[in-house]
């Protein structure tokens, strides 16, 4: 009896030993992403986890809300923002600089609540009209591509005619939720970020004249501990094998990541 009871005990003894690796080797990789890259990221996700060898642990927020985090020192294996903020990062010793790797771009776009009439936004003039006509606008206050869309409006020249209709989003969930919900006529915003949105419809990018780009980078942390799984989802993000997953969600490959 008390040689099987000893028996028994060195059994879950060397089971929890032989379990540890495997626990440690399937721990999520943390990522910290751009929502611009989200509605990319979510379609490839099962891709990456198989390329990578284990789950990856995302959070999605805003790139300027994402690199305060970092700065600020939250912990993290790989961050996907704006190709500005990654080169910042880098500069300052958070990121690896030979672990970066160049993405995608995506342009700036507008969206409509579902099963409503698209407006004409084809051509600087019909953008200007949709604008003036519309009731209100939302965008987000700290967006990648809220630049863009302050340069558009300046080249239009209706920045101060239409600053009483706008509404500023504190994020891309509730920009697009309330036009979904009809609070607000129209959201301009990234592309990727209005094609996966419930509740809204893709009326179409800026004319090209009025077209701004955000570009996308992604790099290991200087300090992250799974630096080779962090390299391998860098290069899963950057395959030419995935430009068409790029392609449907608004984005394309940049030339640099082909």
């Amino acid at each position: 009896m008390e040689l099987r009871t000893l028996v028994a005990a060195a059994a879950v003894v060397l089971l929890g030993v032989t379990a540890r690796p495997a626990v440690a080797q399937t721990a999520g990789l943390r990522v910290l992403a751009s929502n611009g890259m989200r509605a990319v990221i979510d379609e490839l996700k099962p891709q990456l986890e198989r390329e990578v060898g284990r789950p990856l642990a995302i959070e999605f927020g805003t790139t300027a809300a994402l690199r305060q985090r970092i700065d600020a020192g939250q912990a993290f294996d790989v961050a996907v923002l704006t190709t500005d903020a990654i080169d910042a990062l880098a500069k300052a010793g958070k990121i690896a600089p030979d672990s970066v790797g160049a993405l995608g771009r995506c342009g700036v776009g507008v969206g409509v609540r579902a099963g409503a009439s698209k407006p004409d936004i084809a051509t600087p003039d019909a953008l200007k009209r949709t604008l003036l006509a519309a009731k209100s606008l939302t965008w987000v206050g700290v967006g990648a591509s809220k630049p863009y869309i302050e340069s558009m409006l300046g080249k239009l020249g209706i920045a101060g005619d239409v600053k009483s209709k706008i509404v500023i989003a504190r994020s891309v969930d509730e920009s697009v939720e309330s036009v979904a919900d009809g609070r607000v006529e129209m959201v301009l915003t990234l592309t990727s970020e209005i094609l996966p949105a419930h509740g809204v419809q893709y009326v179409g990018p800026f004319p090209a004249t009025l077209q701004g780009y955000v570009s996308f980078s992604a790099g290991v942390a200087a300090s992250a501990a799974a630096r080779a799984d962090g390299a391998k989802l860098v290069a899963a993000l950057r395959a030419p094998g995935v430009a068409r997953a790029y392609e449907a969600k608004g984005m394309e490959l940049t030339a640099a990541a082909r």
